[in-house]
């Protein structure tokens, strides 16, 4: 009799005939990403009203929203197509992506650069600006954790801090990754999908510029304006001492993580297996598994007082985790109505990207992309927009190259929107916490990239598009 009831209620959720072989977004109602929009507003909401409860229990909150999802879905679609969604979900999306941040976060925590900084406009502005350049070369996670730990050192004795913290997620962990496939995740997925590297780094390379250069002015002002507000010099009387690194070693495990991707993207040996219909490929287990190897390396030969002076604990990465591992299993429904297109559930806002000859608005790509990068993943965003589009590299990168233009950089840039829009947010944050820093909330950090980003993304919008 429950197991009817269930199933009764669970059918309300889907239009007629929804009840497919497969997991179809054109049959597949909107209100199935309501355990998503749960974990969205309880990551916004509970740390402004209830910090404590959310502190001891968010990885608990994330999995009862992802049970509400299962079990209707479960009756609805029946218990084997569930489990191949989770291990979709899990396979191709989620133990990449929490292998490459465990990594990079383990091997960057290794590395202790020490010095008595003053946190001034001029130091801050030079740290952002050299954390922008690194988000290209070596990821926006890895130079967002290699950098994050000696910034807020040198910003220690500041009252107000937060804003330094902002534009670091901003600039280190978001623009700064566009320059190249290896910056960013949708990027790395344009590159699996036939866009060259070459191409990347030569059209976005003005774009990354201009709001580069925009934010760090904009940051100098501001960070100017607090610290002659504040007085810090009087304050921070110690003296400067020179730069030291520790754990140097770590460098080349970085180096490797890199090769480690980049391997992932060239070497296609063919092999692959089959989990619940999910294809596992061999490059893509060899990579995670190498990964693995240089985090284990770098815990085991880095000395402890290394970690022990960037504060190193395993907090930030748990919440990452927990958290991440919710939002991919209860975001597959919203992705899935995406990918349908003009079938789908979303189809207004699919069809808010080309005019009524089926020409692209490329104003409307690089929005949209990047409204939804701000809440979605941007890497899945990213692809549903380039299939959108056309889906062949050749053509994109071609006659259609403004298109591909515009969902790179709504898919990198407007991942600084929101804390969830890209994962280093939600790391940077976790550590500034763990300092002392009194981040925004949810809403309070919105406040800011509305402040600040969206501006510049007007003027980018005249400028290119």
């Amino acid at each position: 009799m429950i197991k009817t009831l269930l199933t009764a209620a669970s059918l309300a959720l889907l239009p007629a005939l929804a009840q497919a072989a497969d997991l179809d977004g054109s049959t597949l109602s909107l209100i199935w990403g309501l355990p998503f929009a749960g974990i969205l507003l309880s990551i916004a909401l509970f740390p402004i009203f209830a910090p404590g409860f959310w502190h001891h229990h968010f990885g608990k909150i994330t999995a009862m929203w992802s049970v509400l999802f299962l079990v209707p879905f479960i009756a609805v679609f029946g218990f084997g197509m569930a489990l191949s969604v989770v291990v979709h979900a899990m396979i191709a999306e989620y133990i990449p992506f929490i292998i490459l941040l465990f990594a990079l976060y383990t091997v960057s925590g290794g590395i202790l650069i020490w010095g008595n900084l003053h946190g001034s406009p001029t130091l801050n502005t030079k740290i952002l600006a050299i954390g922008t350049l690194l988000a290209s070369i070596m990821g926006t996670t890895g130079a967002a954790m290699l950098l994050i730990r000696p910034l807020l050192k040198a910003n220690d004795n500041r009252k107000s801090n937060v804003h330094v913290v902002v534009f670091f997620i901003f600039l280190v962990a978001n623009v700064g990754g566009g320059l190249t496939p290896l910056g960013d995740p949708p990027l790395f997925l344009g590159f699996l999908k036939g866009v060259t590297f070459g191409w990347t780094l030569q059209h976005m390379a003005l774009p990354v510029l201009l709001t580069s250069l925009a934010l760090l002015a904009i940051f100098f002002a501001v960070d100017s304006y607090f610290f002659a507000k504040e007085g810090v010099l009087p304050v921070d009387k110690t003296k400067k001492s020179p730069i030291k690194l520790h754990g140097k070693f770590n460098f080349f495990l970085l180096a490797g993580i890199i090769g480690g991707v980049l391997l992932s993207g060239f070497w296609k040996p063919g092999i692959s297996f089959d989990v619940m219909g999910t294809h596992w490929d061999l490059q893509n287990i060899v990579r995670d598994v190498l990964l693995l190897i240089f985090a284990g390396i770098s815990l085991y030969f880095t000395p402890k007082q290394i970690r022990a002076g960037n504060d190193f604990n395993w907090d930030p990465i748990l919440e990452v985790g927990k958290l991440f591992a919710g939002i991919f299993v209860t975001i597959a429904p919203v992705i899935a109505i995406l990918k349908a297109g003009t079938e789908g559930h979303l189809a207004p806002l699919v069809h808010m990207v080309s005019d009524s000859s089926g020409a692209p608005v490329n104003t409307m790509y690089f929005w949209m992309t990047g409204i939804l990068s701000s809440f979605l993943d941007n890497a899945p965003t990213y692809l549903v927009f380039f299939n959108l589009a056309h889906g062949d590299a050749q053509t994109m990168m071609g006659p259609m190259s403004d298109t591909l233009l515009a969902i790179s950089m709504g898919a990198v840039f407007m991942g600084a929107n929101t804390y969830i829009g890209n994962a280093p947010n939600f790391m940077v944050k976790a550590i500034a916490e763990q300092r002392g820093v009194k981040m925004p909330s949810f809403f309070g950090y919105m406040a800011w990239s509305i402040c600040f980003l969206l501006p510049v993304f007007a003027i980018l919008t005249l400028i290119f598009f």
